[in-house]
């Protein structure tokens, strides 16, 4: 039985209907959990998406474990870092987006709901205001990366989460390949324990081979 609730943050760009979000709602609603999970559609504005978390966060009656996928890898960083009691899953996180998305200055698109907005340096200066550069206690995280990663360098999160739990997988994407095969060992981190299963290779694919979106960062 999870005791926990979880909430997903998805990345930029993208939405609760990612991919890796309907693995986790699919299986959650398979076990009966479907109200111990959620997944907002987090506004594109940095400070406004936190302060959505930040109520969520605040509403659970349970305890809560937040999972961040890229971008909402970072968001999920600054809420363990700021408030007590929380535990974060880090999948492919950013660990400096404020940096990455220098090349995404101006016109951009949401990659689910097709919202058009212009990416400013307001965004990235909101995005700094975030940035952590100590981890104060590693056992409240769980990282979860694999090697291929097109979008970002693994080893700045491997290296930035070096004292936390670490599954570092050779191959893969930045959409996480295989991602449902974790989601036990989430819902084990949830309730305080470490089942990490072994981190098989896998191939490594491509954006030219990936037949669907997720996210942008």
């Amino acid at each position: 039985m999870l005791t926990s609730n979880l909430i997903y943050i998805h990345g930029f760009n993208s939405s609760p209907q990612s991919w890796k979000a309907r693995l986790l709602q699919a299986d959650m609603l398979r076990l009966g959990l479907a109200d111990q999970l959620q997944v907002p559609e987090l506004s594109h504005w940095p400070a406004q998406a936190m302060e959505q978390l930040k109520q969520l966060v605040a509403q659970s009656t349970r305890p809560v474990t937040l999972i961040g996928s890229s971008l909402g890898g970072y968001y999920a960083n600054w809420l363990v870092e700021s408030q007590p009691d929380l535990r974060a899953v880090l999948v492919n996180p950013a660990v400096a987006p404020y940096r990455l998305l220098e090349a995404w200055l101006g016109e951009n698109e949401n990659l689910y709901n097709h919202e058009r907005y212009h990416l400013t340096r307001e965004h990235l200066l909101q995005l700094q205001a975030l940035d952590t550069q100590q981890i104060q206690d590693p056992s409240r995280y769980l990282l979860l990366v694999q090697t291929a990663d097109e979008t970002l360098d693994y080893r700045d999160a491997v290296n930035k989460y070096a004292a936390c739990t670490q599954f570092v997988q050779e191959g893969g994407s930045h959409g996480f390949e295989q991602f449902e095969k974790l989601i036990p060992a989430i819902y084990a981190f949830a309730e305080g324990r470490i089942d990490l299963p072994p981190a098989t290779p896998l191939p490594v694919v491509t954006p030219e081979q990936e037949n669907r979106a997720d996210e942008a960062i």
